[in-house]
């Protein structure tokens, strides 16, 4: 799409840090390169102050990309596009059948009401929940990868969504400021809510959570 749409050599393509190295290695394979720019922290998506302070003289294209079921705000990157002509394309996640994505709507707003010590997501307009991420501080004890390794020892299959930002990558480094796509980085974590889990499960993730959120910092 970017090269059908002219994209090349000597362009930038705006686009998130925050996961999708495939998105970052087309803008590559067209000949241009990607310019990182910060996401929003509640959605994950890119932020549109942050695309907007990201442009140059070179800037040809912006990609949006949905994150973890909830969509970018597709409408605000355009009006921006609109304003520097710039195109802006979508990276959509894969359709889910609609029981599957009620089914994990159940179980995050199960989890919604029950957690303790983490911050639970922003479900926002149309979330469907390809992945249910929370945030775990950093400055607590434990912090998030120590928090994973305690619920996985409990039998709660969870996950760190994005390890290392594109920005800091060999080959796609940059020397650029992402503050919230480095907190993000540092603090999210996955949990289950996939549409086979029992209400057994259900009950053992949040009994394990609420276990150790017991030893986050009072402000979560």
């Amino acid at each position: 799409m970017l090269r059908a749409a002219g994209v090349g050599v000597g362009d930038e393509v705006v686009v998130p840090a925050f996961g999708n190295v495939e998105v970052a290695e087309a803008v590559v394979r067209s000949g241009a390169l990607p310019a990182f720019a910060d996401v929003d922290p509640v959605t994950y998506c890119l932020d549109a102050l942050a695309v907007e302070a990201a442009i140059t003289p070179r800037t040809a294209a912006v990609v949006a990309v949905h994150r973890f079921g909830r969509p970018a705000d597709v409408g605000r990157l355009r009006e921006v596009g609109q304003r520097y002509g710039l195109l802006v394309l979508e990276q959509a996640e894969p359709d889910a059948p609609y029981d599957e994505v009620a089914q994990r709507r159940e179980r995050a707003a199960y989890l919604d009401v029950r957690l303790r010590g983490v911050r639970t997501p922003d479900g926002g307009d149309g979330h469907t929940y390809q992945q249910y991420v929370v945030r775990v501080p950093g400055n607590g004890r434990p912090d998030r990868d120590a928090f994973a390794r305690a619920l996985r020892a409990r039998g709660v299959d969870c996950r760190v969504p994005v390890r290392t930002p594109l920005h800091r990558l060999s080959g796609l480094r940059r020397h650029v400021s992402l503050p919230q796509t480095e907190l993000a980085a540092d603090e999210t974590l996955a949990l289950p809510v996939d549409a086979s889990l029992t209400k057994r499960d259900m009950q053992r993730i949040v009994s394990a959570c609420n276990a150790l959120g017991g030893l986050l910092q009072p402000a979560f």
